[in-house]
Parts: structure tokens; C-alpha cells; sequence
């Protein structure tokens, strides 16, 4: 049973968000909250497994009450519930890069209960369930070993291979991984980063422009026939697929209307399988963080590339779908813990 806290200030969206999780045999609420100290105040009260937390609400907004949370339960799920407005996105893109485990775009039209319902049902609960898993195993995940993986990266067998390009495939809990991605190098890799992160279309341009400002590495979304530059970052836009392809005067980028795969667009298989073509065995995919299996067909086909995917491991992730799909089909060559990642990526480039 995994127990939530509802954290909102309108009074119908707080009781529609209840009546539609307790309706779920695997989900019971445990707190009702209208504002960010009523939420800090239930929380002293009793922790719950997950948090669905509000983002503009009156007397402390979810923002801030976000940050509280993060310095009290550095690891309990909050997941996020806003409206996909513009200002709502860029607080978003905030919360998430801040330490907000996922989000859930909030209906724009509350009266429409036919359409709130579908949203709460196709993506809230999911999100709810996943995250509240990975709070009930969070204890046997710090169990698992990944000293051995790691220590694969160390020595002889680090510098005997070339790596032209980085790929990172993301989704759950993606923004704050990717923060620590970033704020980690101190200086521009030799090589393209290309990275798909799940996200909806005006999000991704937004959380660009947020890791852009936090590391030494430019991060942008490509227009379609780009050319991919070293020390750069490149992240698949929102509603689109980035697939490489490789030209008289370099690698180029395609930016494709396609339909989605995994139910996800842009999708991290496409990114995987298009660069696995194009750099072969001297490319390092990482998939990281993130519900489901995207990226699982694209590391069998960088793998049969002879190229070599890492997987974050289950300690460190939100959601350990998609690196635990890839380890589980022994496609990974290494399993590290997130704060590992950053350095073996600038080792390996220097190899």
C-alpha cells in the first residue's frame, strides 16, 4: 500500500485527486494539505510514501515548500502537479531541477471532470505507484553492490578504447540527475553529448535553458540538420525524435516528426540506435533514471555496435525502469551510483 500526502489549494482538485487515488486498491491517502505549511506540518505528523504537491498555491507556495521538504527527507518522492502554462512550466523546470521527483500536468480546465480524471488516472496514479515502489524498496536498493561495475572503469581497461560521443537516455527524476551531470564537469568534454530527457513540448527548451547557466557546456535543443560540435549538449526536443546521421563534413542531427515509441517522443530507443550506426564501438550510452524500458533496443544495438552502455544503479535512481531494464538484460558494462557518473564520463572521453 503506498500512503499519499495531497497537497492543493482548490478544494475540488484536492477532493477529485483524493476520491480518484483512494479508488485504487494500491493507494492510500494519508494527508490533505491546502498550502505549503499545512504540508510541512502533516509531514511532522505522519511520512508518507509520496507527496502530490501543488505548485502555485497561496501562503507558501509548492516551490518553497519543496525546498523545506528536501532539507528535512532528502528522499522522499514529491511529485509535482502543475498546469502546463508557460509560468507554470518554468516553475516546473525549477521544482524539478531542484529535487522534485517527477510532475503531473494539471488539467486546464477544472469543470472538465471527464478530462481531470483521465489525466489523474492515465499519469497521476502510475507516477504515484512508481514512485511510491521505489520508496518501499529503498532499502534493499542500498543493499545492492555496483563497487564491482565501477571498478571496471579503473585502470588499463579505461584507456584501451576510444569514445567519440556520449548518448544519455532519462526520464524520471531526469532534471536533478542531469543537474548533477553538469555542475560535475569542469570543463567541456572533447566530445557531443546527445540526451534525451521525457518531457512534453516547451519543457525541454526551458530546462536547456536552466542547465545552460549551471555548468561549462552549452545546452540546447537542435534545429533539424545541425551539425553536432564537442563540448556541446544537445537535448532532444519535447513532441520530437533525435536521430544522428553522419555526413561528408561531419554528424548531423534530424529532428523528426515520427510517431512515438515506447509511447514516448522523443524517444531514447531512436537516439540509441541511429548513433550506435553512426559511431559504432566508439560511442558510451548511459541510461539513467526513469520508469519503463526506453533504451533497452537501443543498447542491444549499440552493444551488438560494439559500443558500451553504463546504467545508473537502483540506489541512486528515482525509478530504476529503464537503467534496470538494461542491466537485467546484461547489456551494461558498468552499474555506478549517480554521483560516479560524472567522473567516469570525463575519464572516458580522455581516453
Amino acid at each position: 500500500m503506498v500512503d499519499v500526502l495531497v497537497v492543493d489549494d482548490s478544494f475540488v482538485m484536492r477532493k477529485l485527486i483524493i476520491s480518484t487515488l483512494e479508488a485504487h486498491q494500491g493507494i492510500r491517502v494519508v494527508g490533505a494539505a491546502e498550502d505549503g505549511v499545512q504540508a510541512l506540518m502533516a509531514l511532522d505528523k505522519q511520512l508518507p510514501d509520496v507527496i502530490v504537491l501543488d505548485v502555485e498555491m497561496p501562503v507558501m507556495d509548492g516551490l518553497t515548500a519543496l525546498v523545506e521538504i528536501r532539507r528535512r527527507h532528502r528522499r522522499l518522492p514529491v511529485l509535482m502537479f502543475s498546469s502546463l502554462t508557460q509560468r507554470g512550466a518554468q516553475t516546473t523546470i525549477e521544482a524539478l531541477t531542484r529535487g522534485a521527483s517527477d510532475y503531473v500536468g494539471k488539467p486546464t480546465q477544472v469543470n472538465d471532470l471527464e478530462q481531470a480524471c483521465q489525466v489523474l488516472q492515465q499519469e497521476l496514479i502510475p507516477k504515484v505507484l512508481a514512485l511510491g515502489e521505489r520508496t518501499k524498496a529503498s532499502s534493499a536498493a542500498a543493499k545492492l553492490p555496483s563497487r564491482p561495475a565501477t571498478q571496471a572503469l579503473d585502470g588499463a581497461a579505461l584507456v584501451s578504447r576510444a569514445c567519440d560521443a556520449i548518448c544519455i537516455g532519462v526520464s524520471t527524476g531526469g532534471p536533478v540527475a542531469l543537474v548533477t551531470l553538469i555542475e560535475a564537469w569542469s570543463k567541456p568534454l572533447p566530445v557531443p553529448v546527445f540526451v534525451v530527457q521525457h518531457m512534453p513540448p516547451r519543457f525541454t527548451q526551458l530546462l536547456a535553458d536552466r542547465l545552460s547557466g549551471l555548468g561549462c557546456m552549452p545546452v540546447q535543443e537542435p534545429y533539424d540538420g545541425q551539425r553536432a560540435l564537442p563540448g556541446h549538449i544537445y537535448l532532444a526536443p519535447g513532441g520530437w525524435h533525435l536521430v544522428l546521421e553522419r555526413q561528408p563534413d561531419g554528424v548531423h542531427m534530424r529532428v523528426l516528426d515520427l510517431p512515438p515509441e515506447n509511447s514516448c517522443k522523443p524517444a531514447v530507443d531512436l537516439l540509441f540506435r541511429s548513433a550506435a550506426q553512426v559511431y559504432g564501438a566508439k560511442l558510451l550510452a548511459v541510461v539513467m533514471t526513469g520508469m519503463g524500458n526506453d533504451g533497452l533496443s537501443g543498447s542491444q544495438s549499440i552493444a551488438q555496435a560494439g559500443g558500451e552502455v553504463w546504467a545508473q544503479d537502483q540506489a541512486s535512481s528515482v525509478v530504476w525502469g529503464m537503467p534496470g531494464a538494461v542491466v537485467q538484460a546484461g547489456l551494461s558494462s558498468a552499474v555506478l551510483p549517480l554521483s560516479e557518473i560524472p567522473v567516469g564520463i570525463a575519464r572516458r572521453v580522455q581516453a
